[in-house]
């Protein structure tokens, strides 16, 4: 089974709050010896949609941005073994052994949560954001729409999910200085397609409802 390795820069630039790369800072660390880990896929998805897997490789040269090393996993499925050498670059790396002084700034993107109606993801837009107060751990207190929800729709608990900022900032990071503004507070997108504050917003009818 044929297999290459995904470069990771592309898989962050399409995710890039939820798809985590190691820092430039990390990477220039790296010596011989050290491990990183690389993304082995087939080249064709398989029928019951395997398409590859993270392993763990060991540095045993390097030169620039280029590397040699030997693999450390045991595939599941792929063909490889363990003590295969693997030759790889710097954009194959989606992670390392070594602490990244830059990976707490993930974990807000990670950790923090919000509740997002299914229309959103349906229709790969938001137009209407409104933060109450959090109600658990993790949660933010915000419930992102489309804006195109009918009440039967937004009465209906099987129409949200709970997922991480990262994953709302992933379809528009316009939002960054909105997303710590504190509780109460609901905005709305403007016809130039700008968030803007709604002063007005009827929390004596929201409660209530």
């Amino acid at each position: 089974m044929s297999w290459c390795l995904d470069d990771v820069y592309t898989l962050n630039k399409q995710s890039p709050y939820t798809f985590y790369i190691p820092s430039p800072e990390v990477l220039d660390r790296l010596k011989v010896g050290d491990r990183v880990r690389l993304i082995f896929v087939n080249e064709e998805v398989d029928d019951d949609g395997f398409r590859g897997e993270r392993m763990w490789v060991e540095i045993t040269q390097l030169n620039g941005t280029s590397f040699k090393g030997i693999l450390n996993n045991e595939p599941y499925r792929l063909s490889l073994e363990v003590g295969d050498e693997i030759s790889f670059k710097r954009e194959n790396i989606c992670d390392t052994d070594t602490i990244d002084p830059h990976l707490s700034e993930w974990d807000f993107y990670f950790d923090t949560l919000v509740t997002v109606s299914e229309d959103v993801f349906e229709k790969e837009e938001f137009n209407f954001m409104l933060r109450d107060e959090p109600k658990g751990e993790g949660d933010a207190g915000w419930s992102i729409l489309s804006g195109y929800e009918d009440d039967d729709f937004l009465n209906d608990l099987e129409n949200f999910q709970i997922v991480s900022i990262g994953v709302i900032l992933n379809i528009d990071d316009s939002i960054l200085n909105i997303i710590k503004e504190p509780p109460l507070c609901a905005y709305e997108r403007d016809e130039n397609g700008e968030f803007y504050k709604i002063e007005d917003y009827d929390w004596e009818g929201y409660f209530s409802g």
